[in-house]
């Protein structure tokens, strides 16, 4: 721990300010590329859904306006959670959870390990914290210069702590956390309806095309429901299964990030610590109004620090090295 804790403050000497502005903007550029071919796939998909086969392949005008209808419902849909989820506000970690300048150098002067977890111990004793890492010490970054609330977890893409962090998704361009992880689950849910509709209003065309009926109509535009049905089938499948996981996970209160590693509490790691039932844990995320449960607006019950846990877990006081195993704390 000793070596881990340091200053990050002060860049590298030598280091070109230009390059470094100049390679930030083009991570910041290239972390879009994936947001920008979903945008182009929808985009494509629009024009093969709702120019070629509502419009120049479908014959009946009531089958064309519930097909329109239903299909921009979906996407309306599909886009407002999407676009929730890449520009949530992901609000920093509170201040009082942020070393002071005077506690800083007193943990960076430190000259042992236990000194260091001393100065931690002392400092997080009136925060509302009860996770721990696997050495039973303080979830303390260096890099952000603060000891981590629950579930709280560094992004190294971000380059900051975020609120209950699930991970990183390119797809968004976003961390998926505290403060957006309902849009992503109705991001999810709401893709694979909009997979599911395309495929399945698809589908007689496609055996059509299979059995070499589909005519004259549209003899172009063809290609471009055979191939939506296909590109529909295949995110169907991916969506499906992520979707389904983390329906999963929402159940059980866990994150991604708590599924690989269960989260360390004074009595040890359980992964079960955060479950209060499977009703609870769907308010924890959704909140308490059935009316807004499939509208991405924010909902989810709590502040991202302070998350109920279960019985064994509640009122654990943290203690110092000194008053733990009669000494130091041991790994």
């Amino acid at each position: 721990m000793a070596s881990s804790i340091q200053n990050n403050r002060v860049s590298a000497p030598g280091y070109c300010v230009c390059c470094r502005v100049c390679n930030m903007w083009c991570w910041r550029a290239f972390k879009w590329l994936p947001v920008l071919l979903i945008v182009s796939i929808v985009t494509w998909s629009y024009y093969a859904y709702v120019i070629q086969l509502c419009f120049f392949t479908i014959e009946s005008t009531v089958q064309q306006c519930v097909y329109w209808v239903l299909y921009h419902i979906l996407l309306m849909m599909f886009a407002w959670s999407y676009w929730r989820t890449i520009f949530a506000d992901i609000k920093p970690i509170p201040d009082k959870y942020k070393l002071p300048d005077e506690e800083l150098e007193k943990l960076l002067s430190a000259e042992s390990e236990d000194a260091q977890r001393t100065i931690l111990e002392n400092f997080a004793k009136d925060l509302p914290i009860v996770t721990r890492t696997m050495s039973g010490s303080v979830r303390y970054c260096n890099r952000c210069v603060l000891v981590k609330p629950d579930r709280a977890h560094h992004c190294s893409i971000c380059s900051r702590c975020v609120l209950k962090m699930d991970h990183h998704c390119p797809w968004v361009n976003n961390c998926v956390c505290f403060h957006n992880y309902k849009f992503f689950m109705l991001f999810l849910g709401y893709a694979l309806l909009y997979c599911l509709f395309i495929m399945s209003t698809c589908l007689p065309y496609f055996i059509r095309f299979w059995k070499g009926d589909f005519g004259t109509a549209a003899s172009a535009g063809r290609y471009h429901i055979v191939f939506a049905f296909f590109v529909s089938l295949m995110f169907a499948i991916s969506l499906g299964s992520l979707f389904g996981y983390h329906c999963y996970l929402v159940a059980n209160n866990r994150t991604t990030l708590e599924a690989f590693r269960a989260p360390m509490f004074r009595s040890g790691a359980d992964k079960n610590g955060f479950s209060m039932g499977a009703y609870n844990n769907f308010k924890e995320v959704f909140g308490t109004s059935p009316n807004l449960w499939m509208l991405p607006v924010f909902t989810s019950l709590g502040d991202g620090c302070e998350f109920p846990v279960r019985r064994e877990h509640q009122l654990q006081t943290f203690t110092t090295p000194q008053e733990t195993n009669g000494g130091g704390l041991r790994d």
